[in-house]
């Protein structure tokens, strides 16, 4: 997957990283309703963050390489499952866990990525696939 975190942050934690680039306008300009985000930033790649229930569904255009992508995410209690698919063919599954104020995320991509990292509000996200 060219940017594995961008597709599987797709959780609170991507809200939260897309409502801050919104809030300082360095990297993205967004439009937001009560089950909508919708961002275009300066490199001119495009996503969507759609919500219905317990529910993610996210939409993009990654510019550089001209590919679309699709993810939803199902979220059950501190579990989120999600898959994705892009224009090019490439695939991904994968799953978050929230334990607290930490999230540790899996994901595998018919690319041959996969791995995994720990997200927490204090420290950003590491990669934990060591």
């Amino acid at each position: 997957m060219r940017n594995h975190l961008k597709f599987v942050l797709a959780s609170p934690l991507l809200l939260w990283v897309l409502s801050v680039s919104a809030q300082t306008s360095l990297l993205a300009n967004c439009t937001r309703s009560a089950n909508l985000l919708a961002c275009v930033d300066i490199q001119g790649n495009a996503y969507s963050v759609a919500t219905a229930g317990n529910t993610i569904y996210l939409r993009g255009f990654e510019a550089a390489s001209r590919r679309y992508w699709a993810q939803t995410n199902s979220r059950y209690g501190q579990l989120t499952f999600f898959t994705g698919l892009a224009s090019d063919g490439e695939s991904w599954v994968g799953y978050s866990r929230r334990v607290g104020w930490t999230t540790l995320n899996r994901f595998s991509s018919s690319g041959g990525s996969g791995g995994a990292f720990v997200c927490g509000r204090m420290n950003g996200c590491q990669d934990s696939s060591r």
